[in-house]
């Protein structure tokens, strides 16, 4: 009898371990929701309340690779027009640290530009959770790679110049 009640509490931690991870999860993705939808409606404010203040955001362009305030600065004119950018999440996973107030993610996103990648780490603040570091990609279809590697030839090898320099 000992042993089931031993196996019992057993089941009965994992499902609660589980249920807050369900929970830890489903706010996580309530914050990435809100900061999509504060750029949608050009909330500024809102946006950028939502990262942390090491943010970083790296864009679609190989240049592109923002510190907080750096973003801000580039973000601003968009949403000054009201009208920022809109990201719909398609689908999306979340992976938690041990700890639970540490988190990363990916997601398909439907966009502007069609479809795309976001990747993110949020973190969990005093305030809730925030992102501290966001990548978007544009998807390519593998067949279509060599096609976009042909067009972007020349900016890749003026840019692979430009930073051969900074290294040397």
């Amino acid at each position: 009898m000992k042993h089931y009640a031993l196996i019992f509490l057993m089941l009965m931690s994992c499902t609660l371990l589980s249920q807050n991870d369900t929970k830890t999860k489903k706010s996580i993705y309530k914050t990435i929701d809100a900061w999509h939808e504060a750029a949608a409606n050009a909330d500024f404010d809102s946006y950028f309340k939502l990262m942390t203040e090491d943010a970083v955001f790296i864009g679609t362009d190989a240049t592109e690779n923002w510190h907080l305030e750096e973003f801000k600065e580039f973000s601003k004119p968009y949403f000054d027009k009201g009208k920022a950018w809109s990201f719909t999440s398609l689908e999306r996973n979340i992976y938690l640290d041990s700890n639970k107030n540490l988190a990363w993610f990916d997601e398909i996103l439907d966009t502007q530009m069609g479809l795309c990648r976001g990747s993110g780490v949020v973190v969990l603040t005093e305030n809730g959770w925030k992102i501290k570091h966001y990548v978007l990609s544009i998807t390519i279809p593998n067949p279509k790679v060599k096609n976009v590697v042909n067009i972007k030839k020349n900016t890749d090898s003026l840019l692979k110049q430009k930073l051969k320099l900074k290294t040397e």
